[in-house]
């Protein structure tokens, strides 16, 4: 069993900075991926960026340039560092992982979520 514990997070102001974490902990025999979805509220989950083991990086159209996605790999975490937070970039954040478990079964877990509020 794999699971996801995220840390970091709170509210920030317009233009500000935050940064989020998360650690993966369990029965973990790889991670191919981990990364961070967001949902605002009355929309739907969205990607905001995701980072593969070899480096490749992803990220969403509204964020690029502006978030910025890392891995530890020997430690199992990710992190998003958001510069120049927007108001609408308000929504609970999600950390994801997805890899293989002891006995080569694949997995992929959620974080239990945080709220990132962007107001003045």
């Amino acid at each position: 069993q794999v699971q996801l514990v995220q840390s970091g997070g709170g509210s920030v102001q317009p233009g500000g900075s935050l940064k989020l974490s998360c650690a993966a902990s369990g029965s973990i025999l790889r991670i191919n991926v981990m990364g961070w979805y967001r949902q605002a509220p009355a929309k739907q989950r969205e990607m905001v960026a995701l980072i593969h083991n070899g480096g490749h990086r992803r990220y969403g159209n509204s964020v690029q340039g502006r978030f910025s996605v890392s891995m530890d790999n020997a430690k199992n975490t990710v992190s998003l560092q958001m510069n120049s937070a927007r108001p609408e970039d308000t929504a609970i954040y999600f950390c994801y992982a997805g890899g293989a478990a002891l006995g080569d079964r694949a997995f992929d877990e959620w974080g239990q979520g945080t709220p990132v509020p962007v107001s003045s």
